[in-house]
């Protein structure tokens, strides 16, 4: 009696896979959830490269309008051996976003913001001596700063990524703020001969603080669950701002998030 109720009351239990003695892969298989809004901090650290070329043309322009040299010679074209700099920095920040899942697809939107020293600085000088169309030897010396520092970034980004395991490797892009401090000066004087004239030195400079640039983001990243909607993140990020001081950064940084 005691076999026969128990067959019966088995055969109205529903057919679960774990009752048969084996788990299926459907109940074996774990998939952490992205989907949400998540927060967390950041530390990185980068190079930034600058490419000071021309930087300062348009200020010799101005301080040399209307001379002579300045339309027989050209002063505010010459290089002046302003070309490229490079610096190393690090810096800390947060990011902040959300996530929408499909199946194993992850699309978001996400803002990231690092503090730091990015940036650098060169001077440069040239001179040069022509005879112009007074029939005078004019030796001119020009010379020029410029410097940035760039101490805030933000970028606003659209990523995609693919959730393997506890894993979520992703690409994104998108736009890119700073905040840059941006010193430029230049200067000149003329040596006319025979006559034994000097003309300057005239200068000019020009400083913007707090200014706001702008440009364009890419990366690559990895999200790893550690434990609930906590994860850590490991990622790799291009910046290029197109301000007057051309300057890329890359960064790569860790972070520590949690998602809700």
């Amino acid at each position: 009696m005691l076999g026969t109720v128990s067959a019966a009351h088995a055969a109205d239990m529903p057919d679960l896979p774990i009752l048969r003695g084996s788990f299926t892969d459907g109940l074996t298989r774990s998939n952490v959830n992205w989907q949400g809004f998540y927060v967390g901090g950041q530390g990185g650290y980068g190079s930034s490269d600058e490419n000071f070329r021309g930087s300062t043309s348009n200020m010799m322009a101005a301080l040399l309008a209307d001379t002579m040299i300045e339309q027989e010679m050209q002063v505010s074209q010459w290089n002046l051996g302003l070309g490229k700099a490079s610096q190393r920095s690090s810096g800390w920040g947060a990011f902040a976003g959300y996530n929408a899942q499909w199946d194993d697809v992850v699309i978001g939107l996400e803002v990231s913001y690092l503090h730091g020293n990015f940036g650098g600085s060169t001077t440069a000088s040239e001179a040069r001596s022509n005879t112009l169309s007074d029939g005078n030897v004019h030796s001119v010396t020009a010379t020029s700063t410029s410097s940035i520092a760039i101490k805030d970034m933000a970028t606003f980004r659209g990523r995609a990524g693919y959730a393997w395991g506890c894993f979520l490797p992703y690409a994104f892009g998108g736009l890119a703020l700073g905040n840059a401090d941006i010193v430029r000066t230049v200067s000149a004087q003329d040596y006319i001969t025979p006559a034994g004239v000097l003309q300057g030195p005239v200068s000019a400079s020009e400083a913007q603080h707090n200014h706001l640039i702008y440009g364009y983001t890419g990366g690559l990243g990895v999200d790893v669950n550690l434990v609930g909607g906590l994860f850590m993140r490991a990622e790799w990020e291009y910046i290029r701002f197109t301000s007057q001081v051309d300057t890329s950064i890359n960064t790569v940084r860790a972070g520590l998030g949690y998602k809700f």
